[in-house]
């Protein structure tokens, strides 16, 4: 509903293993015949995967990258019977598709963004990516080690 929008918390900080993530909480009220495949479509992908304008973003990430980015930056969630719903971005996220493992990564370029410092987060990201691979192939390896 129109006048309905609030900003519930604003730049909360989340620590994670090997980056801080800030986060805010946007809450409103539907009208009433708004459907939950608009609210989705209005919402994903999210302003801090495409960036702002976001059909310009959009615009400029479609000419600049090599390749689609399949899940990476989607969505995952429910839509239930009774309205409710829950979705989040892919960004920490690992497929397997065609018997190959695959991850991306990525950050987010902002006015005052330092390429330099931008590329190292990127790459702990990807290290992060890495050592799960490792944890579970290692993990793995033991399971099947442990039933012979």
């Amino acid at each position: 509903e129109c006048g309905s929008v609030a900003v519930a918390s604003a730049r909360e900080l989340e620590e994670y293993a090997t980056v801080y993530q800030t986060t805010s909480t946007v809450e409103g009220i539907l009208k009433k015949d708004v459907s939950a495949f608009e609210i989705l479509r209005a919402a994903f992908p999210g302003g801090s995967i495409s960036g702002c304008p976001k059909i310009r973003a959009m615009q400029i990430i479609d000419e600049l990258e090599p390749e689609p980015r399949g899940f990476y930056t989607g969505a995952l969630g429910y839509a239930g019977f009774n309205g409710a719903m829950d979705f989040n971005m892919l960004i920490r996220t690992i497929v397997r598709a065609r018997g190959q493992l695959t991850f991306h990564t990525g950050g987010g370029i902002v006015a005052d963004s330092d390429p330099e410092k931008e590329y190292e987060e990127t790459l702990v990201k990807a290290q992060a990516m890495k050592r799960a691979l490792e944890t579970f192939n290692q993990d793995k390896a033991e399971s099947i080690r442990e039933t012979f």
